[in-house]
C-alpha cells in the first residue's frame, strides 16, 4: 500500500527496489496525492501505471492539479493578511508547474479520471475501502492518531467496509474504530513526522486473517533537492522543506 508519492521517483523507485528484493507482491494499492508538490510528476506516472495488479484512488493534490483548485491559503486570505503570500506564490508555482508537465505529456486525462476510492475483499472476507483522506472525501483534516473517537465516528458512519486504508495525513499508523481496521501506510515522500524516511505498508492476508507490517526505505531526498535547483522548479524552497521533514 503506497500513499503520497508527490513526484518523487526516486523514492519511488527505493520503495519498488526494496519491494522487488523481498520477493514482490501480487497487487499493489496506491492511495493518491501522486504528481503535485515534488521534481518528476511524469516519471512517477509511467513508473506507476507500469505496476502489477495496480488500483489508484485521487489524492486532493491530483484534483488540483486536474482542476486548477489550489490548497490554503486562498487568494482572500492573501487580501486579508499579505503574509500569506510567499506561502501562495509557492503553492501557485508546484501546481501550475505540476499541471503543464501533467497536460504537455498527455497524462492528464488518466489522472483526472481516477477515481475518489475503490473497494477489495481480502482472502478472509475482510472489505476493504481504499480512499485518500476518509470516505467520502480526498481532502480536509483526514484521520490522525491523535483524531477523536467522536470525529472519527462522523467520519467513517455508514462506510460499510471492516478496513479503511487512507493517506493524505502523511502519518502512518493502525488503529481500530468502531470496530473497523484503520491504516495509514505513511507517505512515499514529504514525510510529516520526524522520519524522512519513504514509508509503506504490506497486508499479508489468508483464508485466516491479515498481518499488517510498517516498512521504512531510505532515499537520497539531497539529490532530490539537487534536482529541484538544477532544474530551477518554481517551488524549490517549498518542496525542499518538506523533504527535510520541517513542514511538521
Amino acid at each position: 500500500i503506497l500513499a503520497d508519492i508527490h513526484g518523487n521517483i526516486v523514492a519511488l523507485d527505493s520503495v519498488l527496489e526494496e519491494i522487488e528484493t523481498k520477493g514482490g507482491v501480487d497487487a499493489f494499492w496506491v492511495l493518491g496525492d501522486l504528481v503535485a508538490i515534488g521534481h518528476a510528476p511524469v516519471k512517477v506516472l509511467e513508473r506507476l501505471s507500469q505496476l502489477p495488479n495496480a488500483r489508484f484512488v485521487r489524492g486532493n493534490t491530483d484534483r488540483y492539479v486536474c482542476t486548477g483548485d489550489r490548497p490554503p491559503p486562498t487568494l482572500e486570505e492573501v487580501e486579508t493578511n499579505i503574509e500569506f503570500l510567499p506561502q501562495r506564490i509557492e503553492v501557485e508555482g508546484d501546481f501550475s508547474w505540476a499541471q503543464g508537465a501533467i497536460t504537455a505529456t498527455g497524462w492528464l486525462d488518466w489522472l483526472k479520471a481516477l477515481p475518489l476510492d475503490f473497494r477489495e475483499t481480502l482472502p478472509d472476507g475482510t472489505r476493504v475501502l481504499c480512499v485518500h483522506a476518509s470516505p467520502r472525501m480526498d481532502d480536509g483534516e483526514g484521520i490522525r492518531p491523535t483524531t477523536s473517537a467522536s470525529l472519527i465516528e462522523g467520519l467513517i458512519a455508514g462506510c460499510e467496509a471492516d478496513m479503511i486504508c487512507i493517506g493524505h495525513t502523511h502519518l502512518p499508523f493502525y488503529i481500530q474504530a468502531n470496530g473497523k481496521h484503520i491504516l495509514n501506510p505513511g507517505c512515499v515522500s514529504n514525510s510529516m513526522d520526524g522520519d524522512v524516511r519513504a514509508s509503506y505498508a504490506l497486508i499479508t492476508a489468508d483464508e485466516h486473517g491479515f498481518r499488517v507490517e510498517y516498512r521504512r526505505v531510505e532515499f537520497d531526498y539531497q539529490s532530490v533537492i539537487e534536482t529541484l535547483l538544477r532544474i530551477r522548479h518554481p517551488a524549490a524552497d517549498f518542496i525542499a522543506r518538506r523533504l527535510r521533514g520541517e513542514a511538521i
